[in-house]
């Protein structure tokens, strides 16, 4: 949510940030808002008056009837009574005014940053910057899910019994190679200075609001039935949720902290759910990294963030990429974002595994996150970035590390945590 004062002083900044994310629908929001707003302060400013004649009105009734003039007094009283009603009428108008005004304020995307390409959807998302070298193997490489079945490590037939599309069992050494991700994540986060966390799996509603658009969540969340209470579709939700509503002092800023969770997503969108494997599913797990900082500070955490991913998907062998998200791409709350893809040897090309993004004080003014400073309380900048969520990990050291005889060479970072294991063995 972009701070009212824009539209009041800038309106045409605002529309055109509306434009470049393609979102012209929302042009009359701004004018609309703007017109709301005025009807709010006025609404404001006659109460506020109003108050002050009251006040001033009922002091002198006592005065009056101490001097016997009751008459007098009499027609103050009923003065002050009208202006009670006029207070209480405008205090109504003014509630329901400033919900309408929140209402679309919701739906007005943040302004994005000068530095974001403009495009209309992630087909104009820009390369950056590419690390590793990619594997083009001399032999063919399986798709994921083949390699995983040859090596007794996924059943998905039995997930659709238990749970339907979109569902796995992983077994044996994949799923402890998967684990294994995550635990190293977790340490290589923790190595980096990020304080470890595990978070609620469920948030109530005005933490969803508060952390995403109301399209993400019609998309992503899965509702509890007859509760107040969403699962989370990343710890992003329920780290960021944790500090809603607080004054966080200044010189405890940056906090920066690493999360495990398991996600839930519906998948909703053309893509479905159908897809051969599982690099889209309805449950995943993954390690995430959070930042709350000064808005000054956010566009180096911001560098910072996205390069600890590229750091740890090398540390595993893994070729990847960094690709600039275009403003028709990017998310209401969102002013930049990128996301980290990894090379695929079986298909010849780079897919994503993980996405950055820095939202400014979008959050922290939906969930009223404040810091507290010489010159003020203020919102604070918020930023987060995937650290690798697994499966979609899981696919990319599988296929950028098999073997011909249709082994896995376990990545020298991951084998301490496999028990030492330097390989997994087809069956």
């Amino acid at each position: 949510m972009i701070d009212i004062e824009l539209i009041r002083n800038d309106r045409d900044a605002v529309k055109e940030n509306i434009k470049k994310k393609f979102q012209d629908a929302k042009l009359p929001l701004v004018d609309e808002v703007y017109d709301l707003d005025r009807k709010f302060r006025d609404a404001k400013a006659e109460g506020d008056n109003l108050r002050s004649e009251k006040n001033k009105a009922s002091g002198e009734i006592g005065n009056l009837m101490k001097e016997g003039k009751k008459e007098e007094a009499e027609e103050i009283k009923k003065r002050v009574q009208e202006y009670a009603t006029r207070i209480e009428e405008l205090e109504t108008l003014e509630e329901e005014l400033a919900g309408t005004i929140k209402e679309k304020m919701m739906v007005i995307p943040q302004i994005i940053d000068n530095s974001v390409p403009i495009g209309k959807d992630d087909s104009e998302n820009v390369e950056i910057e590419k690390f590793g070298e990619p594997l083009v193997s001399a032999y063919e490489i399986p798709h994921h899910e083949d390699i995983c079945e040859s090596l007794g490590g996924i059943d998905k037939e039995s997930a659709g019994r238990t749970s339907g599309n979109g569902f796995y069992y992983l077994i044996g050494d994949v799923a402890r190679l998967h684990e294994a991700m995550i635990a190293y994540a977790r340490d290589f986060m923790i190595d980096k200075g990020f304080t470890y966390c595990i978070p609620p799996f469920m948030i109530r509603s005005d933490v969803v609001t508060g952390v995403m658009s109301f399209a993400e969540m019609e998309a992503m969340m899965y509702k509890i039935e007859g509760e107040d209470l969403f699962l989370i579709g990343t710890s992003e939700h329920s780290m960021i949720g944790k500090f809603k509503g607080q004054l966080v002092k200044e010189d405890e800023l940056p906090i920066a902290m690493t999360s495990y969770s398991p996600c839930f997503r519906k998948e909703v969108g053309s893509h479905g759910i159908e897809e051969r494997g599982v690099y889209r599913v309805h449950q995943f797990e993954k390690q995430e990294m959070v930042v709350l900082c000064k808005p000054e500070e956010a566009m180096d955490w911001y560098d910072k963030m996205w390069s600890y991913t590229v750091e740890f998907f090398r540390s595993l062998d893994v070729p990847v990429r960094t690709l600039e998200c275009c403003s028709g791409d990017l998310a209401d709350l969102k002013v930049k974002s990128c996301d980290v893809e990894a090379w695929s040897p079986r298909q010849k090309k780079y897919f994503e595994v993980g996405s950055c993004s820095t939202l400014g004080d979008a959050q922290a003014r939906r969930l009223g996150i404040r810091m507290k400073t010489a010159d003020g309380n203020k919102f604070v900048a918020t930023l987060n970035n995937t650290v690798v969520a697994s499966p979609r990990g899981l696919i990319a050291v599988l296929e950028n590390n098999y073997q011909e005889d249709g082994s896995i060479l376990i990545p020298k970072a991951l084998q301490p945590y496999m028990g030492g294991k330097e390989k997994i063995e087809k069956r």
